[in-house]
């Protein structure tokens, strides 16, 4: 399937707002149970809409899974989620949770990635989970748990690494969070995904500071 990059070129332009010198940060939005199971179905113009009524700048969507790439003046990582949760909770009529991260942020969780994390995808399944306001790390473990043999979980900053043999996929215990209450305030990424958001975040950073 070809990804879902709606408006990242023509976002680069700045849209039809004045020219604005203030400093810019890139971020991503990680969007909680949009478009799956048929449930909380967004399509990504309107996605991308909403946004940008809010005045984020540089809009782009990427896959429909709901990551949306932004710009914005730096800002307290918990006033933009707040934000955009109320935008997104007032557009689409449900009860939105959102996950902020900046660029820098991103850049972290991809290159301090536990050793080796994300190099055997033949024998392994990658994912992020990435923890929302004010779960931390250390709680999201007890909630977290790996199968002896199948699972491997790791700490990172303000995430957990998980990896799973992909031969015994189906006794992983990853699926089973989902039915506890510090699921709320996580979400989840392939390796690959987490990879291509950063990739993209670099890109308008680029384009915003040659721009």
């Amino acid at each position: 399937m070809i990804p879902d990059v709606t408006g990242l070129l023509q976002a680069w332009s700045g849209g039809d707002e004045e020219e604005d010198h203030s400093p810019m940060t890139v971020y991503v939005a990680l969007l909680r149970g949009i478009n799956v199971g048929g449930n909380n179905l967004i399509r990504m113009p309107a996605l991308k809409a909403c946004f940008e009524a809010e005045r984020l700048r540089d809009v782009a969507t990427y896959i429909q899974s709901g990551n949306v790439l932004f710009t914005a003046g730096r800002s307290s990582e918990q006033a933009l989620t707040a934000r955009i949760e109320t935008a997104l909770s007032r557009t689409f009529a449900y009860e939105s949770r959102v996950v902020v991260r900046s660029l820098d942020q991103m850049g972290t969780v991809v290159h301090r990635a536990p050793k080796g994390f994300g190099e055997r995808p033949a024998v392994y399944r990658y994912d992020v989970i990435f923890l929302k306001h004010p779960l931390t790390v250390d709680e999201a473990l007890q909630s977290v748990t790996a199968k002896p043999g199948v699972d491997r979980v790791f700490a990172g900053e303000e995430v957990l690494y998980f990896s799973r043999l992909i031969a015994r996929a189906s006794q992983s215990q990853l699926s089973r969070i989902v039915g506890k209450p510090a699921y709320r305030n996580m979400t989840i990424r392939n390796w690959n995904t987490t990879r291509k958001l950063m990739q993209l975040m670099e890109g308008m950073g680029e384009a915003w500071r040659s721009g």
